[in-house]
């Protein structure tokens, strides 16, 4: 599933041909995604400028003219593509398209439709079911040593599962966790009660550090995902634990090997040797 860096690349390629623009016609082929698409949406966002592009966690928001916004999310194989000349035949995953009055014709694609398009008022977007209650966004000046020491005291998961629930940090996935604590120096078993304070220092610009490059290489391209551009993201060949069992950690003065154990369900890669 697309990660905070991959939906942050997707959302700064929309902006150029999108904000500023009206949606001079919507097309939609069929009535839903993971959740049925909103009632008589074509009809609702044909003729709106769109004010502003931008992002919440994983989700793609489009602030229009009416005061209304678009929520898009990628879901595990979205893609959002970029068509500024004529676009080739639709195919039978290219759900929704957003024709601009500059000719441009931004494209909806979802071959397993677990993504989903939702528009709401834009007063009742924080009480939106999947955004309430979400954590500070990583990049932002609210997450930093205090907040992410309060977000974790007590608790008693270990680290990795903690970074993964979107009310302490949003935006976090798998990939993106597992190289934050691999640059923290810090164990994915750890309990999250012992990350405040010297731990939570190190953890926090270890995410940022992390995030920032990862949008710089315009994200991490696994089975689906592309940017807007069409192109494939390139931090996989930066990744230095997400998928790389038994191969060695590479840390300078490190002779430890990646080991991949399973937790909740999920592939955690680490160094067992400087992750403590």
């Amino acid at each position: 599933m697309p990660e905070l860096p991959e939906v942050e690349t997707v959302r700064r390629g929309l902006q150029p041909v999108l904000e500023g623009h009206l949606l001079a016609d919507v097309v939609q082929r069929r009535p839903d995604l993971r959740f049925p698409l909103p009632e008589r949406m074509p009809e609702r966002l044909r003729g709106r400028r769109v004010i502003h592009v931008g992002r919440r966690a994983k989700f793609i928001l489009m602030d229009l003219d009416d005061g209304q916004v678009l929520i898009i999310h990628l879901g595990m194989s979205g893609r959002m593509t970029i068509h500024e000349d004529a676009p080739p035949p639709a195919g039978r995953h290219d759900h929704v398209e957003f024709l601009t009055d500059a000719g441009v014709t931004v494209r909806f694609n979802d071959a397993r439709r677990f993504g989903m398009i939702d528009l709401v008022a834009g007063d009742a977007l924080d009480a939106y079911p999947m955004l309430a209650g979400l954590g500070p966004e990583p990049l932002s000046n609210e997450f930093n040593e205090a907040a992410l020491s309060a977000a974790l005291a007590g608790r008693r998961t270990p680290i990795k599962a903690a970074l993964l629930d979107q009310r302490v940090v949003a935006g976090l996935g798998n990939i993106y966790v597992c190289e934050a604590l691999w640059h923290a120096g810090i164990s994915p078993r750890r309990g999250a009660h012992t990350i405040p304070g010297a731990r939570a220092a190190r953890l926090v610009p270890a995410i940022r550090q992390v995030l920032e490059a990862a949008i710089a290489a315009g994200g991490s391209s696994l089975r689906d995902y592309v940017q807007a551009s069409g192109e494939l993201g390139y931090f996989q060949h930066e990744w230095r634990a997400y998928g790389r069992e038994g191969e060695n950690c590479g840390r300078e003065g490190c002779n430890g090997v990646i080991r991949r154990i399973t937790q909740s369900g999920r592939s955690t890669f680490y160094c067992a040797l400087h992750q403590r």
